[in-house]
């Protein structure tokens, strides 16, 4: 076996370019971890911004060699350590979070902790569970700050995107009425997730989830004492009129990805693979999810 795997990472952030795939040594797992041999990692939109230094000028990365990209993957268990009972060849998925790490994702392996992942259903192939855990845990712990709707109204932004879409589907199971943002050509997905769906919303709802990142464009649209849940913890923007204002820290949660993983088997959850890309075109990938636009995600395959 190799002593050494390859990872995508970047030393000084400024875009795509600054992007480079170097060797790290193998490491065994340890106690409660198991060691990954990654399928799939999907590019999301905070890996873009990783790259992108925004997260370093924020003061919330200090690695002082390099920085690791990726949050979510898929693939088969190479080895585990003492007290995990996930046997070797186990298809999983899991997320990892943070901003301070010298590893992600985007690599031919990885040692996480085994209750982070959780097992890929039969009927769920790897390169689509790989696009599933950010956006899928995401979106559900986005909803638990939203609370139990009641009936009430609520507008989510980005509505068409893997993230806005988990959660429009997950909030009317918690009883919220409602509709999606998009661009006018995304109507039919997102009316197919039960949904309404607006391209320009009036003010006056009870609560926007803000998938798509609008900030202080989104706050207007909610109503006087109402709910803006964001994405971009550190920077949410300043509550008016009575608003409470949240904003979504993605943790992993094995337990909760399992079923998540699930609904998304059984098509009650949305999940769409734009396209497969090996590793050595992450710069490519990057320019082309920040060109915005794409319906889905990329995903790595080392």
């Amino acid at each position: 076996m190799s002593t050494t795997f390859r990872t995508a990472v970047v030393r000084v952030p400024g875009g795509p370019d600054s992007i480079e795939i170097i060797d790290v040594p193998v490491t065994e797992p340890g106690p409660g971890q198991v060691r990954v041999a990654i399928a799939g990692a999907a590019v999301n939109p905070v890996d873009v911004a990783v790259a992108a230094g925004l997260f370093h000028r924020r003061g919330l990365v200090h690695q002082p060699h390099h920085t690791g990209l990726g949050w979510d993957f898929a693939g088969t268990v190479a080895a585990a350590g003492p007290g995990v009972d996930l046997p070797v060849g186990s298809r999983v998925a899991g997320l990892i979070d943070g901003f301070d790490r010298d590893f992600g994702t985007y690599a031919e392996q990885l040692v996480v902790t085994a209750a982070d992942v959780a097992l890929v259903p039969d009927g769920l192939d790897l390169t689509t569970a790989a696009a599933v855990p950010l956006n899928g845990v995401g979106a559900a712990q986005l909803v638990d700050l939203l609370g139990d709707g009641e009936g009430r109204s609520l507008l989510v932004t980005g509505a068409a995107g893997a993230l806005g879409a988990n959660v429009a589907v997950l909030a009317a199971e918690r009883g919220w009425r409602v509709t999606g943002l998009a661009r006018t050509q995304d109507e039919e997905f997102v009316r197919g997730l039960g949904a309404g769906f607006t391209d320009r919303p009036a003010p006056g709802w009870d609560a926007v989830a803000d998938a798509a990142a609008l900030q202080e464009a989104g706050v207007p649209l909610v109503r006087d004492g109402g709910l803006f849940v964001g994405v971009q913890p550190g920077a949410e923007p300043a509550g008016e009129r009575g608003i409470t204002v949240r904003a979504l820290i993605a943790r992993p949660d094995g337990a909760r990805l399992a079923g998540i993983l699930q609904a998304t088997a059984e098509g009650r959850l949305p999940a769409r693979v734009h396209a497969v890309v090996p590793l050595d075109e992450v710069a490519s990938a990057h320019r082309a999810l920040a060109k915005g636009g794409v319906r889905g995600r990329y995903v790595l395959r080392p």
